[in-house]
């Protein structure tokens, strides 16, 4: 394997993260998430989602790589209210030292290289120097790649479940909560 990392994206980095955005999501959502909400994802200014998103405050976007190849991303930053609240919308004790790992994408052809684990461990590093003790994250309920990924980092369901209405199906979420004190092996 060529020299793998992980690195802050910057504002030249959003046509690689859009672009693997459509890429993946295509490949590993689209029978979660329905054709049209895939096809809407290809005519959407990703990029500049993605410029504003790298640009906010508090939020943290890393890139993996390999070699000279961009292969994933993650984005993470304090745990919104809404985010980790109770299905009630009681709050946790913790919910101010909460961390959210919004998004951790690699692309399929890059996966099973340690790609997600060094996104996860090095966004639970962030998080920690931030204040954050706990990470929490939202996976589709059909998502076993995802799910099998977070329980072997640690991480488990909470107990807390919603569902996104795609305009095509209905996508049941689990939310799962671990530990930010990663290392990689």
């Amino acid at each position: 394997m060529s020299d793998a990392a992980v690195r802050p994206a910057t504002a030249g980095d959003v046509g690689e993260i859009a672009r693997i955005q459509r890429e993946t999501w295509r490949a590993a959502y689209t029978e979660i998430l329905g054709e049209h909400a895939i096809s809407t994802l290809v005519g959407a200014d990703l990029e500049g989602t993605w410029r504003e998103t790298i640009g906010y405050p508090g939020t943290r976007v890393h890139l993996a790589t390999e070699g000279n190849f961009t292969v994933g991303f993650c984005v993470s930053g304090q745990a919104p209210e809404s985010e980790v609240a109770a299905a009630d919308g009681t709050l946790p004790e913790d919910a101010a030292t909460t961390g959210l790992i919004a998004t951790l994408l690699v692309e399929p052809r890059w996966g099973r290289r340690g790609h997600a684990g060094r996104l996860l461990a090095t966004a639970a590093s962030g998080l920690r120097e931030d204040g954050a003790e706990r990470g929490i994250a939202w996976v589709a309920q059909s998502d076993h790649a995802s799910l099998g990924f977070y329980r072997r980092a640690g991480w488990a369901p909470d107990g807390t479940v919603r569902t996104l209405d795609t305009g095509e199906t209905m996508v049941r979420e689990i939310r799962l909560t671990g530990t930010l004190d990663l290392r990689l092996s």
